[in-house]
């Protein structure tokens, strides 16, 4: 059994889920892959149910219907801690996030982070593909998080992550409330305040090539305003570790 798990939430992505899972099984460490699917009408289970007898370390847990991407990510974490994983990752299926950088961010968490984070913005704005307008929404916003919660993290919507297990053993889970981009600034802003060093790694973000992007209006809407709403509650919230 390996130490480190990569949880990769999914939503329709047959065009994409064999390949993201060959090529993180081809990395000269072993890194175990839980697929969180919500019920994906393509057939997205079912191309992972085939993979698992050619490889043991891929595991499945199925949802009925699409209940978010925080929800499922927070269903990932208590299956992870269940289990001994050391270091337990956030990652797309749809290859915005390089699979080979896994072994980066895990280096980060051995050399002293206890949350690295795969950052777009931490050297200038490195993304391929996104139209303008996509690129300066995302870097505005996470201006924006910077300004309200005046945290320093350059990329704080970013949902390529490592966190080390006592980050998720401290974060009290039923309290994470935000289900897109807000739970990704959520989790970084919880983890900060609970006195966890957190620090970026850069890495190069290439959108998807195929498949469908699960972004919407209503999920940067929740973004924007959670932000003060969670600035605000962390007022009367006690982050001292137990």
């Amino acid at each position: 059994m390996s130490d480190s798990l990569v949880i990769i939430p999914t939503y329709n992505e047959k065009e994409n889920i064999e390949r993201i899972i060959r090529k993180v099984f081809s990395l000269p460490f072993l890194f175990e892959i839980l697929i969180i699917d919500d019920g994906s009408p393509d057939g997205t289970a079912e191309i992972v149910k085939s993979l698992q007898e050619e490889y043991p370390a891929l595991h499945l847990e199925q949802r009925t219907g699409k209940l978010g991407l925080g929800t499922a990510y927070i269903h990932g974490f208590k299956w992870a801690l269940q289990r001994k994983y050391e270091f337990i990752f956030e990652m797309d299926a749809d290859f915005s996030h390089n699979p080979d950088d896994l072994v980066r961010l895990r280096e980060a968490c051995l050399n002293g982070a206890d949350v690295a984070i795969g950052s777009r913005y931490v050297n200038g704005v490195n993304v391929v593909n996104w139209p303008m307008n996509r690129v300066l929404m995302s870097y505005f916003a996470s201006m924006y998080v910077r300004f309200i919660t005046r945290i320093t993290i350059q990329d704080a919507t970013a949902g390529f992550k490592c966190y080390r297990r006592i980050v998720l053993e401290t974060i009290p889970m039923d309290k994470i409330r935000f289900v897109g981009y807000a739970f990704q600034i959520e989790m970084k802003f919880t983890a900060i305040k609970y006195g966890f060093n957190v620090v970026e790694v850069p890495i190069i973000f290439t959108d998807r090539t195929e498949g469908v992007s699960k972004m919407s209006t209503r999920i940067f809407r929740e973004a924007f305003v959670g932000v003060i709403q969670m600035k605000m509650g962390s007022w009367f919230r006690n982050y001292k570790r137990a």
